[in-house]
């Protein structure tokens, strides 16, 4: 992928899960396995809306759902979810469109990592696909108080980065963190149509 940035354009933000790093397939499957433990369901459809968002407030959605108020708490999904995820997380690779970008620009522009991940997810993926040498500032979701598509990941960001929101370019792939993007008043880019995802 031969994408040129905006004009204008002085720092570049991206997400992880799904846009750095092909991780989708193993949150689906960590999250199925975990939501069948305490006998909920988990389909692509209901992850892919909530693409971006944390994991408590996934696991929230699923107790909602599946109507499991009283028998299992988010704590427990989560960490069953996280153990599931961790086995398979070792397979993670990165997605080559969007970090031949990150490998373009890197010491040209400042750049971060604004994701709805958890930073204990964030960092051993980050190692796995050996990216995580590109980036100073990573922001996750244990880093703020609202999640996409809320704006203050991003915000954070470009605070740290000392650069203009509208400055800014956002690499994302989920709905709420193209909303997040937006509702920083920064540019924001799909990057979806760029690779064929497995879930």
């Amino acid at each position: 992928m031969n994408h040129d940035i905006q004009h204008g354009v002085k720092g570049l933000i991206f997400d992880l899960d799904g846009t750095l790093a092909d991780t989708m397939p193993y949150h689906y499957e960590g999250w199925k396995k975990a939501c069948l433990k305490f006998g909920a369901d988990m389909d692509t459809a209901f992850l892919r809306k909530h693409t971006g968002s944390p994991g408590w407030i996934i696991a929230a959605e699923v107790i909602n759902k599946c109507k499991l108020n009283g028998s299992v708490t988010t704590d427990q999904i989560i960490y069953e979810k996280f153990n599931e995820f961790s086995k398979l997380q070792h397979l993670v690779k990165p997605i080559e469109p969007v970090t031949d970008i990150v490998k373009k620009y890197y010491g040209k522009l400042p750049m971060a990592i604004g994701t709805g991940g958890h930073r204990d997810a964030v960092e051993r993926t980050l190692e796995i696909t050996n990216l995580r040498k590109y980036f100073d500032i990573i922001i996750t979701a244990d880093d703020v108080y609202n999640f996409k598509p809320h704006p203050e990941t991003f915000l954070r960001c470009a605070e740290l980065m000392k650069i203009n929101p509208g400055s800014i370019e956002v690499f994302e792939d989920s709905d709420l963190g193209i909303k997040a993007a937006i509702n920083a008043g920064m540019i924001a880019t799909d990057v979806r149509p760029w690779y064929d995802s497995d879930w």
